[in-house]
Order: C-alpha cells, then structure tokens, then sequence
C-alpha cells in the first residue's frame, strides 16, 4: 500500500505541562508499572486521543501525520514491508505495540501463542519455510528471555528474525524495577554481527527501523529492538530527539536480495581441480536449495555422488540416481562410503557439522563455495574457497568442466545405495512387534503432497526421518538444525500452515520434544490449523539412552511418565488417533489426513529399543531384521 494513501488518524500528542517528575513520584509511590503506565498515559493522552485510539483507521505516512506514537510507526513498518503474521505473547511492557497492532489487524495479525519460546521458533520457522522475515514480540523480563532459544535457532540456521521486546519506562531503567532485565545486554550474543538496539523516542524508530530489518535480511540472523514502554507512546510531535524538519531519516522499506558473485580466478582454479579429480563427490546443504538443477548437471558432469547434510535434504529429491542420502551419525553407508573413497569434494553451501565424516587429512582436495566467507574451511581444510552464491557459482561452474568418462565411482556408490534402500525397505514394512519407528516414517512419506511442508524435532525422531522420510525439491523441510534442540517442531509446523495456508503442514516428532511446548497445539487448535503432527511414543528420551550407551554409562533419568497424547489434542480443541501395531499405522494416519477444519495429530506408540546408530551399525542391523 502506497503510504500516502493511507487515511489520518488522531493519534495521542503530548500535553503541555507534562512533568516527568510527576510522572515518576506517582509512579514510585504506585509501586507497580500498570501505575506507571497508566499515569504516562494519562499524562500524553487526552480523552479525545484515547478515544481515537480505540478506531481502526489507517495511519498516513508518518512525515505527514506528526500525532503518530513510536508504536504507531513501528506497526506501520510492519505492513510497509509485508510482514503478514507477527507470534507473541501480550504483556504491559509491550501493551501500546499490541494495540497499535490490533488497529490494524485488517493488514497484519498477531498470532497469540502459549510460551514465548513458541513464538520465537514459529518467526524462525516463518522464515526458514519463506525466506522471508520472522517477527515475534515480547514483554519485558521474562518474556524476553523465553524467546531466546528459538531465537538461537535461528542465529545458527541464517533464518532472518526481527526480535521486539518491551521495557519499562526509561526513568526506572536501573532500578531493578518489575521485569527490569537489560534486554540489550542479554540479546548480545543471539544478535551479534546483525543488530541491538534500544529504540528511544519515535525520531530514533524511523532512523534505525529499516536498518535492523535490512541486516537481519542481510546477515541471516536476529536482529533486535526493545522498546521501554514510555517510548512506545511517545509521539512525533515535539520530539526532543527530532533532527529538524529539513533533516530527512534513511530508509529503505525494499528489500532486494544481494547475491554475491564469484570471483572468476576462483571458479577457473575450482574447476581446474574438480577436472583432474577422478572420484569426485558433492556435499550440498542449505546455502544449495534452489539449485537443484545445477547440482545434478554437475553431478553429471563429473560423474559424481550427491551427499546431503539434513538441512540440505530437498536439495535434490531422495531418488535422485545421485542422491547418497544423508551423512554423519543419521546418515547413510552409502554417504559415508563417498566421502571416505572420494579424491575430490566440491562441497556446496555446507558446514556439516560431523566432523568424522569428512575425508581424512591429504585424502582429497576440496572446493567449498559458500555465500559466508566466515563459513569457508571452517570444518576442513580448503584447496580452493569460493565465496559467492551457491547457484550463481554453480551455474559459472558448469560449462568450465569436462565431461568424466570413467563412472566407476559413482557406479560403485549407486551400488552402496541400493543395498541400504533394501535394508530399509525391510525394517519399513516389518510386522514385528513392538511397532518400528520407521514404518510409521515410511507411511508418513507416502501421504506426503508433492509441495508438502515437513517439520522435525530434534532425537530419535531426526533419525527416522532422516532416513526412512523421502522428500523431492518442491517440499520444504525445517529442523532444529546446528542449534539442534528439541521442541520446535510443533512451532515450526504451525508457522508453516500460517506462512501456506493453502499447503499440507506435517510435523514429526517425538514424545520427549512435543511435550516441551505442547501447549502450542492449542494455538493450532485457537487459529483452526488443519496440521498434521505425528509422535512417536516411547516414554524414554531414547536417544539420550542411545548416546549414553556409546559413552560406556548405564543410562539415568531418561524416563518419561507417559502421556495420552490423542486425550491431550482433544482437550485442546483438536482430534487425535492412535496406532500401536503395524496394521493400525495407515488407517491412524488415513483418518488424521482427511481432518481439514483443525489440528490432527497421530500418537504412534513404537518400541523403546529401536536402532539410532551410525550408518555402518545401522546397516547391519537393518539387513539382520
């Protein structure tokens, strides 16, 4: 929408004779910020202005309407730059943005979650499925600091967020008044290298408001403002902090993603080596999807393997004659087999984070393209780093390879391949019982719609999914990946249906993980969500059991007390079903799939003693069943 069409709005102003002094002796003597908030109010609003308040007409641009608060002219910014869904939880010390919000809920909606952990994982989910920007919104305190976790998943996967806290007012910052934690000092970390900052009058919103979107867009990560609760109503007119009417503030409501080109000497170096290599494989992530195109015609080219990190899994579809499947610990045999036999890597928007699996010291010689300089070799040594785009260089790539004419290695990898797919092929349709998780990930994957959004937790259920899930490059996956914590799938999964409401939206995951934040299936619920979520049961945080096991230690305090998940999606407001033997899995997932008005979810009771070993181990015991 055009700014300048965008219709006045009588919008608080501040009242001669407002005493700050005042202010603060009531505020004290109240003792509590609803007091304080309540006086300030009081003090910059008259009756008339509070009764505007309560209108929903749009706002013009701000340099046209001087009466519009800093909250005001943070919502405005919301819509200008598409910012369609915002996650949160309300709170006093963000209650004027939540208003300013709500005026215009005909442009933007905010979404009420149970836990404002939810709400961060739901904008750094938002923004893995989209690209887009993610928001959520806090109170103060507590509030703020809830949201930290999902906002390190965000941090260590480039998602895009745009953080906002509230504060108390500015006269008691430093008093260890109510919820008075110094937010800018705790978000340090989560936004370094991206952006923080303090928003101190509406003057200050205009001049900063664009920079923090730009570089969290930018630099793939959080960028964060809070905003004292005094300075949200704070209004233009007579701002103390304005630069002068012929002063004009930097903005730039666009966006138009920057994309790095490579330096030719480089892809000329690259592919010098990538033609003197005579078993040469590809390592592709996330900086790759989207070049699902250029990755196979280099495949092809050079007659190499496709190996995937997880966060790379759609880059090329799972039955792609290239495909290795996954690597490291989840990984496959035939992935591991690539990169232990491999003379050249080329490794493609990746830092896979196992360490072991990666070629040995003087193996190979290795090309890694990578749009983050800091990325480059930062997880083996590199002969020749690229930084740029991962499609654009691949595309500049291409025509400079030659054609390899012996395609005994990759034939050799083709053949690992098909032995794992029978392997597995045997444990997904196994009778056995108790039930095993992957005929239930098996089943999950032949509902999957050609365009499906899938989300996982982190543990066992990554695993499975990993493995015994088959996804193509039109689906969209998002996991807790280098951060690799445990409970955003049932955040990121609701993010999903809001960003595509129009697509299928299935979450994996386990028991262990959706309890953490299983009051986010009511938000589903709330909101109407026609989500799938399927959990895998097995009372124990297995794969804590698993990794105690590989350190030699008996396992402790890895039971759960069992829940009864089909009870707890009904009391929500959802549907549930349950299987606990093979033949119960398609009609339990059947059922939930044709649930189309609400949330459905699956509990899927499997045995507490199935296989979440490394490849190799996997493997035997896969072709043993």
């Amino acid at each position: 929408m055009d700014p300048e069409e965008r219709s006045s709005e009588n919008e608080p102003s501040a009242r001669p004779g407002s005493s700050r002094r005042e202010f603060l002796g009531r505020t004290v003597r109240g003792g509590a910020l609803i007091a304080a908030t309540t006086v300030l109010g009081n003090e910059l609003r008259s009756p008339e202005d509070q009764a505007a308040s309560r209108t929903n007409n749009p706002p013009k641009n701000p340099a046209a309407d001087l009466s519009q608060t800093t909250a005001d002219l943070l919502a405005d910014k919301l819509v200008e730059w598409g910012v369609s869904v915002v996650f949160g939880l309300p709170g006093d010390k963000i209650g004027y943005i939540l208003d300013a919000i709500r005026r215009r809920e005909d442009r933007i909606q905010f979404v009420l979650v149970h836990h404002e952990e939810g709400a961060a994982f739901m904008a750094s989910g938002y923004a893995k499925y989209t690209g887009k920007l993610g928001v959520c919104i806090s109170t103060a305190g507590p509030g703020a600091v809830h949201l930290l976790n999902g906002l390190y998943d965000a941090k260590f996967d480039g998602a895009p967020v745009l953080a906002i806290t509230g504060a108390p007012p500015r006269a008691l910052l430093g008093t260890r008044f109510t919820q008075g934690v110094d937010t800018i000092s705790l978000f340090d970390d989560v936004t370094n290298g991206v952006y923080n900052e303090q928003i101190t009058g509406p003057s200050h919103l205009l001049s900063v408001i664009d920079v923090a979107r730009r570089a969290a867009l930018a630099r793939r990560g959080v960028a964060h403002l809070s905003f004292p609760a005094d300075v949200q109503l704070k209004s233009l007119v007579g701002d103390d902090e304005s630069l002068g009417v012929d002063v004009q503030h930097g903005a730039a409501a666009g966006w138009i993603p920057h994309i790095e080109f490579p330096p030719p000497d480089a892809v000329r170096a690259a592919a010098d080596l990538l033609n003197a290599g005579r078993r040469t494989a590809l390592l592709v992530g996330q900086g790759a999807l989207g070049a699902t195109t250029e990755v196979e015609a280099i495949a092809d080219r050079c007659g190499a393997p496709v190996v995937k990190a997880f966060l790379g899994k759609t880059v090329i579809a799972d039955t792609s004659p290239y495909s290795t499947g996954g690597i490291g610990e989840f990984g496959t045999t035939a992935s591991s087999a690539a990169m232990e036999a491999c003379d050249t890597l080329l490794i493609a928007g990746s830092t896979m984070p196992w360490l072991h699996y990666y070629p040995k010291p003087g193996q190979a010689r290795i090309v890694q393209i990578d749009r983050d300089p800091t990325r480059v070799g930062l997880r083996v040594a590199v002969d020749v780093p690229i930084v740029g785009d991962v499609r654009r260089t691949l595309t500049e790539l291409l025509p400079l390879l030659e054609t390899q004419a012996d395609r005994s290695f990759l034939s050799q990898i083709q053949g690992r391949m098909a032995e794992w797919n029978q392997a597995m092929q045997r444990i997904e349709t196994s009778t056995k019982m108790p039930l095993q998780p992957q005929v239930v990930a098996r089943q999950v994957s032949e509902l999957l719609a050609p365009d499906a959004l899938v989300a996982c937790d982190c543990g066992s259920n990554t695993f499975f999914a990993a493995r015994h899930i088959s996804m193509v490059p039109t689906q969209k996956l998002a996991v807790g990946g280098n951060l690799s914590t445990m409970a955003c799938g049932l955040p990121f999964v609701i993010a999903a249906q809001f960003a595509f409401p129009n697509r299928q939206c299935v979450a994996f995951v386990g028991d262990g993980g959706f309890t953490m934040l299983m009051g986010e299936f009511a938000t589903a619920a709330k909101y109407k969500l026609p989500i799938k979520v399927v959990v895998l049961k097995n009372n124990h945080y297995s794969r804590i059991v698993s990794e105690n096991n590989a350190l030699g230690i008996p396992p402790f305090a890895t039971e759960l007390q069992p829940i009864d998940f089909v009870r707890v999606a009904e009391a929500c407001g959802g549907v549930g079903f349950a299987c606990a033997r093979p033949e119960e899995v398609g009609p339990a997932l059947a059922a939930a799939w044709r649930i189309s008005d609400r949330p459905a979810l699956v509990e899927a009771t499997i045995d507490n003693d199935a296989d979440v070993s490394p490849p190799d181990a996997y493997f035997a015991s896969m072709r043993g069943t």
